[in-house]
């Protein structure tokens, strides 16, 4: 993973977490301890899941920009369907509660997106290289 990413990932957990141990306090006070572990579990499923799919990206980006989007588009079609499968499986568990767990994973994948669109913009990268083609052999810097 490089610098940048690291940056952006940096940015996305700092503020997923700050909104999310709030949640899990916010749980605890509304329904106990059982609104806690539904709240943590939804957080920490948010952690690793977006982390996992960042990681992805960043490696894909190595390899090429097309599968850098290919993966961060498939990345986050399959991240959005496990989420609402596990909001789904666990609907009416007594485990702990599935409200809470609910609420948790929505309220902390938005926080997350939003601190990854800022990580990005505070990174301030190029997204074209300045003196570079699209299609070699045409453009300024050939001569014919």
């Amino acid at each position: 993973m490089q610098a940048n990413d690291m940056r952006v990932l940096k940015s996305a957990a700092l503020l997923t977490l700050a909104v999310g141990l709030p949640a899990i306090v916010v749980a605890m006070l509304a329904v106990g301890v059982k609104g806690a572990i539904g709240a943590g579990i939804g957080l920490a499923l948010v952690a690793v899941f977006f982390t996992i799919g960042l990681v992805l990206v960043s490696w894909a980006g190595r390899i090429s920009p097309a599968v850098m989007m290919m993966a961060a588009v498939s990345g986050y079609l399959v991240k959005a369907l496990l989420i609402m499968a596990f909001l789904k499986a666990f609907e009416n568990t007594t485990a702990f509660h599935p409200r809470a767990f609910a609420w948790t994973v929505i309220v902390c994948t938005v926080v997350w997106t939003i601190g990854e669109m800022r990580g990005f913009v505070k990174l301030k990268m190029l997204y074209v290289e300045p003196g570079r083609d699209a299609i070699p052999g045409r453009g300024g810097s050939d001569v014919a």
